[in-house]
């Protein structure tokens, strides 16, 4: 019998195994598809590399305005999908090499939890003291909406050898407006579409306006507030029929609603493993409500996101080895959208600290004063919001090219409490955009130099 038998290999299920080998416990780790799982293969690190090659086109296109000769030529899909296969490849044979450097069995196959402490691949049982669910997502669509042909999701959507001239995307989440962002790039001409009354309608209000503004001037098309009724499709293109009785017509149709919890058939409800709507629902301590059967990554509710996996699968392998880890702060998790401008968050929007603390305070340093924005021909926004109370950061956003190097900061300023008296001392590189984390908290502590009271 093992210490921990783990279903599913991707960010959560690999963190598990690897910090479970570290502390001396014996584990066996299944996976039915590639070591990596979503994130790797389909998902964080496919999608940028394609943003990669994006920036690259566009820094093509304006090199003219600040003096370089270079022109923009268009994209051949072929040698980027062998760049971005290069980097995939790469990095799963690097976690391939972990994982067999450590004492973990590896077993390919589908597996189905038999029993509370069991799961069978192919006739096998791997039984365990401890068994951790972390089976991830899958892509979602719409009921009636059967994905095929023109319709797909960003599973088909990574693999295209062909850049085409239009595109209309189903949601204006993360997955959403990132495609929107690199098809731009590429030269297509984008249309989204977002039920909810705004774009990337999880982040704060002041960021969504931004980002709106920056798409329209990029001349990605949108529209907010309105519902999707239907689509068709024949071998020239797609039309959707909006409920507003409006109809959108391209190329092809890229639905970006969301995932669901890969759960279906696996056995979890047959062991009376408590469940909502497919997701796994376990504690703060990561524990299901079946005695040692823990659940991690996209399969419990809350932010799908593969860091977020990643440390749950860490903090499961230490709750098993007896280290009593302290509990993970899901609004300490750091957020970034990998669009063109890029956004980053941390903590409460404002609308949410509100909610949570009453009086609050926010503040936003426009990043026109940061040097390093400007010679990056940014435009955007740090916003920080704290309490009256005790003047504890609740909230840190950003939006603004590149801002997503900037989370690290201040991940360290929410998930220590820090206040603006705290940062305000801290020097700050110049000139980076870093340093317009720090203009901005001199500026709530009471000490503008580089911005307006």
């Amino acid at each position: 019998m093992y210490d921990i038998v783990i279903l599913g290999g991707g960010s959560g299920g690999y963190a598990c195994a690897l910090r479970a080998s570290q502390l001396g416990l014996s584990v066996v780790l299944i996976e039915q598809d590639k070591l990596g799982g979503t994130c790797l293969h389909r998902g964080c690190i496919p999608t940028k590399a394609l943003l990669h090659a994006a920036e690259v086109a566009d820094t093509a296109r304006e090199g003219e305005a600040i003096g370089v000769h270079s022109t923009f030529n268009g994209i051949d899909m072929t040698k980027v999908n062998e760049y971005k296969d290069g980097v995939i490849g790469r990095l799963y044979k690097g976690l391939q090499g972990l994982v067999k450097s450590r004492e973990i069995t590896y077993v390919e196959g589908t597996g189905r939890l038999v029993a509370p402490n069991a799961v069978e691949v192919a006739g096998v049982r791997y039984e365990g003291k401890n068994v951790v669910l972390a089976t991830g997502s899958f892509a979602r669509s719409l009921p009636g909406l059967e994905i095929s042909g023109r319709i797909m999701t960003s599973d088909q959507a990574l693999t295209m050898d062909y850049v085409p001239k239009s595109a209309i995307i189903l949601g204006g989440g993360v997955i959403g407006v990132e495609f929107a962002s690199v098809w731009k790039s590429f030269g297509v001409d984008v249309t989204i579409v977002e039920g909810l009354p705004r774009l990337v309608p999880a982040e704060d209000e002041s960021v969504s306006k931004t980002m709106e503004r920056a798409y329209r001037k990029r001349g990605i098309n949108f529209k907010t507030g309105v519902r999707f009724q239907s689509a068709t499709q024949d071998d020239k293109g797609v039309t959707i029929t909006l409920e507003s009785g409006e109809s959108i017509s391209a190329e092809l149709l890229l639905v970006a609603v969301g995932r669901g919890p890969r759960t279906e058939g696996l056995g979890y409800e047959e062991q009376g493993v408590a469940m909502d709507r497919g997701f796994v629902l376990a504690n703060e301590r990561l524990a299901t409500n079946v005695p040692g059967v823990f659940a991690v990554g996209d399969i419990v509710p809350g932010l799908q996101l593969a860091h977020r996996g990643f440390q749950q699968g860490v903090f499961v392998a230490e709750e098993i080895g007896g280290l009593k880890p302290a509990a993970i702060d899901e609004s300490g998790i750091p957020r970034v959208t990998y669009s063109e401008p890029e956004i980053a968050s941390i903590g409460y929007t404002e609308t949410q600290a509100k909610e949570k603390f009453g009086d609050i305070e926010s503040y936003e340093y426009n990043l026109g004063g940061n040097g390093k924005s400007q010679i990056l021909g940014t435009t955007g926004f740090i916003k920080l919001i704290r309490k009256k109370s005790d003047g504890v950061i609740v909230g840190v956003h950003m939006i603004g090219a590149r801002v997503g190097e900037l989370i690290g900061e201040a991940q360290v300023i929410y998930n220590w409490e820090g206040t603006a008296e705290d940062v305000a001392p801290l020097v700050h590189a110049h000139p980076t955009q870093n340093e317009a984390l720090g203009e901005a908290f001199m500026a709530l502590s009471g000490k503008p130099l580089h911005a307006h009271a």
